[in-house]
């Protein structure tokens, strides 16, 4: 790879290490096309990007930005799963694929928010809702007091038409 091609590299790498909200490292020891190209289709479906990198760019690219804390982790063959959004969303996808195969993928440690999380962590932050599940519950919470007001409303009326109905067929019996 020629030097501009390198610095080039690291430079996409850095703007994208910058945006970073979490991102885990994993290290992948024989797994076939097939499974990779099913766990890349999963995180493209979380807006996660994976990326197998090449270690000493990667340790210069993260120079500076929040993904800096977990640089040393970049050993041997090893992919970073990146999310711009949802935290959990890395973590998440990946604990729940490895079950299926886990002796071949490892979880190294990640980031998230600039902090380092061990390999206990992640897992831990894979059992959390993820975003779209939190604004589904929030909507819940939001919708629920609206509701109850609604019901509260309609009660009387709806009690007063039973009445009605009531002595109309108390009168027609």
């Amino acid at each position: 790879m020629l030097k501009s091609e390198k610095e080039e590299m690291i430079k996409e790498l850095h703007e994208k290490f910058s945006r970073t909200t979490s991102a885990v490292v994993a290290e992948f020891t024989k797994v076939d096309v097939e499974t990779v190209t099913k766990l890349r289709k999963k995180f493209r479906e979380g807006n996660v990007e994976y990326k197998v990198i090449k270690n000493t760019l990667a340790r210069r690219a993260a120079q500076g930005t929040s993904v800096s804390v977990i640089a040393d982790d970049f050993t041997g063959p090893v992919a970073l799963c990146i999310s711009y959004g949802d935290v959990v969303a890395p973590a998440k996808i990946l604990v729940e694929f490895a079950k299926d195969i886990e002796d071949k993928i490892k979880i190294r440690t990640a980031v998230v928010e600039g902090r380092k999380v061990d390999v206990a962590g992640v897992k831990a932050l894979a059992k959390l809702p993820g975003l779209p599940e939190l604004r589904a519950q929030l909507l819940g919470v939001i919708s629920q007091p609206a509701s109850k007001l609604v019901r509260t409303i309609a009660a009387p009326g709806s009690q007063l038409a039973r009445v009605i109905q009531a002595n109309a067929d108390k009168a027609q019996g």
